[in-house]
């Protein structure tokens, strides 16, 4: 026994301790499986001379879950066998040690996540230590899967349908307090010391243990589903769920099932139930999917895979951020959340201000909702220098350009605040489209010059990408990297080009749901179908956001780009429909007050009934059609960027038209779609597309190099 270790001490009491050998966090291998069948049948054979179990771990994190690497390797010729292994090897023990007879305590000393969690969910008794950096709870949801190792089964037992629902279905993690509070948990403790201690008083005050749920007399809370009450509620659940999910995410609703399922039979059932539709998901392309981008992929870039080597992880200090609107008010506040001070620089006093308050209001909801106090909200907001005045940036190791984009305006703003800067500072330009060679040009250290460019709300959006111009230093890349994962944000890198990536890509979503609205299409039928394709909001819906002036603004320094350079120029069909609703219909976006939708102030947003103007009496489109021709234009204009070098890797394209653009997340990303797809029928779709839509949909040479040699990205 390797990865479980069997200790009895002289009171009779056995510690299981978790400790997988040769890596840094106990997992559900092969290792500790075969380790925890011959640890719990050593305790069933010696049970009678047991007082109780500890179960602990040797490592900082208690247990992190299942083996992600072996599950996506299960394919359906492996079903039967992997079923098998799954009730003999995990489901098996934790009934057999729940059912020991003896108590059974959990002291959960570090975090303990899905697999992990289900562990202590066995246990009769679940102490944990005190401590905010610990998180409890099952997010397999966010992987496209379900608690296959009993979890859905005794948390529906435990806390009743309803209210097992939200951790199950929605993967919500619980810090220690939380967990007491909520019944994940039944002490909490203030060090390990303690938390043995109490174990062992639970053990000895409690020497036969079971499950509420074995015990005679046991009620559901909240009633079965047959009970009026929960009956009642039942029939409206996959309704609700739908409405979330739009019936792309098949997870949540296995989760549902499953629960609905289990709580009308008895436990070993309700066990067989959960593991049915766990290996469904197991089996489905979704999870491999999200397993690959949310978890492989995404470790990578969080480990540093796109950030050079050979340079000290660097700390900042003192950021500035020139322009105090939207994008350089909120990249204020993310930098000042990490304690990092900050001189926010607008063209007046009054701006500048107006910057800082943006701030000021995201902290004065914290302090309304009870998570700082008004001590460390003054503190927070100390940080910040509101100012006019380019003297105050002296000394910074980081400034960052957030102005209009207008590459005179910030050429202006890029020589006067880099002469204030550190030597050894990053000058970064927090530019959408413009290209960062020729914003570099303005400074006069283009190696020390980078593009960050940031997502709108700054505070809510997760990623930042990383855009290396021509002269772009390694050193100042790292440096970057570090800023942005210093800030919390998750950071891709990508190569100089007009738009770089995530503007390319995102310019092709909306631009094809505009041509489909100048075909004649019908304005719902096209959000609609954006939706059920896994896209959070319509195309029509994002460009209200985003307004219909910015795409008319870059339209024109593109063309005026192109124009100097000698290259041609092509305007796309759906700028034509942009160009009506400004100068035609004088409707300009949601911060305008209308746009694509109206926005009624006692009301909820709808479209404008104008769009009527679009309709041209053509047939409408077979709905598939119009799901596949806005998802399919973003995975090959994705193609298109790795073929140009403006992506460097499937990782940085999956999790930035993920977390940047929001690309159907249940398909793992723009590029990790091709994949679950498959290269040769996502190629002959495309060609079907190509020939109906035009010559855009066209497969670029690097897919059909890789189809032909068998590959995937």
């Amino acid at each position: 026994m390797t990865a479980v270790k069997y200790t009895k001490g002289s009171d009779n009491i056995v510690t299981l301790t978790l400790d997988n050998p040769g890596i840094s966090a106990n997992i559900m291998n092969a290792d500790y499986r075969a380790s925890m069948v011959a640890a719990v049948e050593k305790l069933v054979a010696e049970k009678d001379g047991i007082t109780g179990v500890i179960i602990t771990s040797a490592k900082k994190t208690f247990f992190a879950g299942g083996d992600l690497k072996e599950l996506v390797a299960v394919e359906a010729e492996h079903a039967e066998e992997f079923s098998r292994m799954a009730a003999q090897e995990i489901t098996g023990p934790l009934r057999a040690l729940e059912t020991l007879g003896k108590p059974v305590v959990a002291a959960i000393n570090g975090t303990a996540l899905g697999g992990g969690f289900e562990i202590c969910l066995a246990c009769h008794h679940r102490i944990v230590i005190n401590d905010t950096r610990i998180q409890l709870g099952l997010p397999e949801v966010k992987l496209g899967l379900l608690p296959g190792g009993g979890g859905v089964v005794r948390m529906t037992r435990l806390l009743g349908i309803e209210g097992a629902l939200p951790f199950l279905a929605e993967g919500t993690l619980s810090h220690p307090e939380d967990a007491l509070k909520a019944g994940l948990v039944d002490a909490l403790a203030d060090n390990t010391d303690k938390m043995l201690e109490l174990a062992k008083a639970f053990i000895n005050n409690n020497p036969i243990s079971a499950q509420p749920y074995d015990q005679k007399g046991y009620r559901m809370p909240g009633g079965k589903p047959s009970h009026p009450g929960m009956a009642m509620k039942l029939p409206v659940a996959p309704a609700m769920l739908r409405q979330t999910t739009k019936g792309v995410y098949p997870a949540p609703e296995a989760i549902m099932a499953a629960a609905v399922e289990g709580a009308q039979v008895d436990f070993n059932t309700a066990q067989k139930i959960e593991s049915r539709y766990f290996l469904s998901l197991v089996l489905n392309p979704i999870s491999k999917s999200m397993i690959n981008t949310f978890w492989f992929q995404m470790n990578e870039v969080k480990t540093g895979a796109s950030r050079p080597e050979g340079f000290e992880r660097a700390n900042f200090k003192k950021v500035g951020v020139l322009g105090a609107g939207m994008m350089g008010a909120g990249i204020a506040y993310a930098c000042m959340n990490k304690g990092i001070q900050v001189v926010l620089k607008d063209v007046s006093q009054e701006s500048a201000d107006k910057g800082k308050a943006y701030s000021e209001n995201l902290l004065a909801k914290k302090l309304k909702r009870g998570f700082i106090d008004e001590e460390k909200m003054q503190a927070a907001l100390s940080l910040i220098t509101a100012t006019d005045n380019a003297d105050k940036l002296k000394d910074c190791d980081m400034i960052v350009e957030a102005v209009f984009e207008d590459q005179e305006l910030k050429a202006g703003v890029t020589k006067e605040a880099e002469a204030q800067m550190l030597a050894s500072g990053v000058f970064a330009s927090n530019t959408s489209t413009l290209p960062i060679t020729g914003l570099a040009k303005a400074s006069v250290r283009p190696e020390q010059f980078i593009g960050l460019h940031f997502f709108s709300p700054v505070d809510k959006m997760p990623l930042v990408e990383i855009i290396v111009g021509e002269q772009t230093s390694d050193e100042t890349l790292a440096r970057s990297y570090d800023f942005v994962q210093q800030i919390g944000k998750t950071p891709i890198v990508v190569n100089d080009s007009r738009g770089f990536f995530t503007s390319r890509v995102f310019s092709t979503f909306i631009m094809e749901g505009l041509a489909m609205l100048g075909e004649g299409q019908p304005p719902a039928a096209i959000e609609r179908a954006a939706t059920l394709s896994g896209m959070p909001t319509g195309p029509l819906a994002i460009l209200d956001e985003v307004t219909l002036v910015l795409p008319i603004k870059i339209d024109k320094q593109t063309r005026m780009a192109l124009e100097a350079a000698g290259e041609p120029y092509q305007e796309h069909a759906g700028m034509a429909v942009i160009h009506k609703m400004v100068e035609e219909f004088e409707r300009q976006g949601k911060s305008y007050g209308n746009g694509f939708y109206e926005y009624p102030a006692d009301g909820k947003k709808h479209l404008w009934p104008g769009l009527s103007a679009f309709d041209s009496g053509a047939a409408m489109l077979d709905f598939q059609d119009m799901q596949d021709r806005l998802v399919y234009i973003q995975s090959l204009e994705t193609v298109r960027c790795m073929q140009e070098g403006v992506l460097n890797s499937s990782r940085d394209a999956n999790v930035g038209s993920i977390m940047g653009i929001g690309f159907a997340p249940q398909t793992g990303g723009a590029i990790q779609y091709i994949n679950m797809v498959g290269l040769d029928k996502f190629i002959a779709r495309a060609k079907q597309l190509e020939q109906q839509y035009g010559e855009r949909f066209a497969a670029p040479q690097l897919l059909l190099d890789k189809a032909a040699k068998g590959e995937q990205f």
